[in-house]
């Protein structure tokens, strides 16, 4: 584990016969997070974040079952659920021996990682939401092409969601409310592209956005372990997000009222254009909290 420089090391465990491919770095004796992502990427949405808080903190970003460079077992094979991911990515954390972490979760990585907090709230020492929602209230009109296939899950229905997996899509997700999209690296969006052609992945991909309504059903859940448990709360939120809005961040408040929020002039994918100025935001937030971590 190179210490001083932060440079990542890549590696792959076996985690019930399958193969989870993730980043680490950061000296392991330092506080850890567990940095889970979304959709349509991968930890490689964390390259940047990575070596700027690794001289404090050891850190830990693998690729979810069907994403990055994770097996992707076909759907006969694995069952396409955020409870199942969350299943994978729990037992991931006993493999490579994580007993306590802060989690920091984005898009799809929230309802994986609050799923760990309430199984497990004695293992989360602290949360970072980037743009990673809980409240209904932060879900916006970009959803209601899912929200229909939720309420009525025909085929013609499935077959209109196929658009957001397209190229433009995938590329929309990034520059979407970025001033200058000449900050955002092309080859983020198409690895996320090149990943999703897999074999068989948008079919993966459309079995998530219908399970997707189980984590809206569990809102209520996760919302009683923030205001049960007060869990030491960031969110970092890009605030021209189209698919989680500025509010999603602010309702942490209502059952945390000690949770921190920090906007920033940009998108979905705000480590992409604003990775310095979160890993600071993150930094002062743990030395706030910093008897908590370990």
């Amino acid at each position: 584990m190179n210490k001083v420089s932060g440079l990542a090391m890549y590696h792959t465990v076996e985690v019930d016969g399958l193969n989870i491919f993730y980043r680490e770095a950061g000296a392991k004796d330092n506080p850890t997070i567990l940095l889970l992502h979304g959709f349509p990427t991968s930890s490689h949405m964390y390259r940047n974040l990575i070596p700027l808080l690794a001289d404090r903190y050891h850190l830990i970003a693998p690729d979810l079952p069907g994403f990055g460079f994770s097996d992707a077992p076909k759907r006969e094979q694995f069952e396409y659920t955020f409870d199942r991911l969350a299943e994978t990515i729990e037992r991931f954390t006993q493999v490579v021996g994580l007993s306590r972490y802060a989690i920091y979760v984005f898009d799809y990585g929230a309802p994986i990682g609050f799923r760990l907090a309430i199984a497990h709230p004695e293992r989360i020492t602290a949360l970072i939401s980037q743009n990673g929602n809980a409240y209904e209230e932060g879900l916006s009109e970009g959803w209601n092409p899912i929200q229909r296939y939720w309420q009525n899950p025909t085929p013609e229905n499935r077959s209109a969601l196929r658009s957001i997996l397209q190229n433009d899509m995938i590329k929309f997700q990034y520059v979407h409310g970025v001033d200058n999209i000449s900050l955002i690296a092309p080859e983020s969006y198409t690895l996320d592209r090149a990943l999703l052609d897999r074999p068989g992945n948008n079919e993966i991909q459309l079995d998530l956005f219908l399970d997707y309504q189980n984590n809206i059903a569990l809102y209520p859940k996760f919302q009683e372990y923030f205001r049960t448990h007060r869990p030491p709360t960031l969110t970092v939120w890009g605030k021209n997000d189209s698919f989680f809005l500025p509010s999603g961040a602010e309702a942490f408040k209502h059952d945390n009222p000690n949770a921190e929020v920090c906007f920033y002039n940009t998108g979905h994918f705000a480590l992409e254009t604003h990775a310095q100025e979160i890993a600071t935001d993150i930094k002062n937030f743990l030395d706030r909290h910093k008897g908590l971590l370990d």
